[in-house]
């Protein structure tokens, strides 16, 4: 366990050792790898949006048995369900609930007025002033470099815009990796760093080995973003499966989609109507055609062929561009740990004002 501890807004907020969040990924951020992080002092946060209602309290449960740390449970905001799970978060006493589209006001006043921390992941100045004045507690800010779904605004230029516009701390994500990363987002004014890439690619994930070993194998120009996956700009490493997608044609990409949707259908255990109020909920107040909003469907279902069944020749790797910077698989405490000495040694290094 690293000696080397900073106290920051964040972690103050949430009661953790260390200010670092392992970010929730389907299918990648389960109850092994969440409570590995928190137990290393970093927020760890469980991935619910590809488990149905009763797996994500089974989940809950399971991670509570394994660490008594703070940890917190990512949801989508226009998911049907989404008052079951908010029921369950406050239900089982989760510290924080986070989410990768802005919630409403009223979800964040529910939230709250349970003291649940509420932390959304945004990728643009104006949606962090938004959730802000709502009432979230902090923000993740996620830069272009970022894995998965992306915005195509530099962590560098983000987060000290986003630092400047709101009063809540500041979680600065996309193309960490390191101790120099976290004192470099330190210095721009964030409370933390938050990571993905990193964290999948850890002893204590859950992803197949030959998984790990094509991320390992990358170099940072070997990690593309596509829009033909779910028709969403979706940062990922480029396979040979990628380069078909590409060259796909619409007709092969929505047959695709509608196989998909059968699959996660099944997995989740959601009946058609739901999936079809879900599509409706994502169309509202947005521009999407109900072909994007088919298309969605492939994105859960060629996570799961590469990060649970280890089939890259099907499935997709969704990928931070820093994957070109890792090239080992250390236990969540060991990269904890590591960060936060070369943090620590990256700010005394830093020259001070006269």
């Amino acid at each position: 366990m690293s000696d080397t501890t900073f106290t920051t807004p964040l972690t103050a907020l949430v009661g953790v050792r260390h200010p670092i969040v392992q970010t929730g990924m389907g299918w990648v951020a389960g109850p092994r790898l969440v409570s590995a992080a928190a137990n290393a002092g970093a927020l760890g946060v469980l991935a619910s949006a590809t488990m149905g209602v009763e797996q994500l309290r089974s989940a809950v449960r399971e991670v509570r048995s394994r660490t008594d740390a703070p940890f917190g449970v990512n949801l989508r905001a226009d998911a049907g369900d989404a008052a079951e799970r908010v029921r369950i978060i406050i239900d089982e006493g989760v510290k924080v609930a986070s989410f990768a589209l802005a919630p409403s006001r009223e979800l964040i006043a529910r939230l709250k007025d349970a003291g649940v921390v509420v932390i959304p992941s945004i990728g643009a100045r104006r949606h962090a002033e938004k959730v802000a004045a709502w009432g979230a507690d902090a923000v993740v800010v996620q830069g272009g470099e970022g894995g998965g779904h992306t915005g195509g605004v530099a962590t560098t230029v983000l987060v000290p815009q986003v630092v400047d516009a709101v009063d809540i701390p500041v979680v600065a994500a996309g193309g960490f990796h390191d101790g120099r990363g976290l004192a470099a987002a330190l210095s721009y004014g964030a409370a933390g760093i938050a990571m993905g890439t990193r964290f999948l690619l850890t002893s204590d994930s859950t992803v197949p080995d030959a998984v790990k070993a094509r991320y390992l194998a990358a170099a940072v120009g070997d990690v593309t973003v596509t829009t033909k996956v779910d028709g969403l700009p979706h940062r990922m490493l480029r396979t040979e499966l990628v380069d078909a997608l590409e060259r796909s044609g619409r007709a092969s990409a929505l047959l695709r989609a509608v196989r998909h949707a059968a699959g996660f259908r099944r997995e989740s255990g959601m009946t058609w109507r739901q999936m079809v109020r879900d599509g409706l909920a994502m169309k509202h107040g947005k521009e999407l055609t109900w072909s994007q909003i088919l298309l969605a469907a492939n994105t859960p279902m060629m996570l799961k062929a590469s990060m649970v069944d280890g089939r890259t020749d099907l499935g997709v790797m969704a990928s931070g561009q820093v994957a070109g910077l890792i090239d080992d698989l250390p236990s969540c405490a060991e990269l904890v740990d590591r960060i936060m000495a070369e943090a620590a040694a990256a700010l005394r290094g830093l020259p001070r004002p006269d």
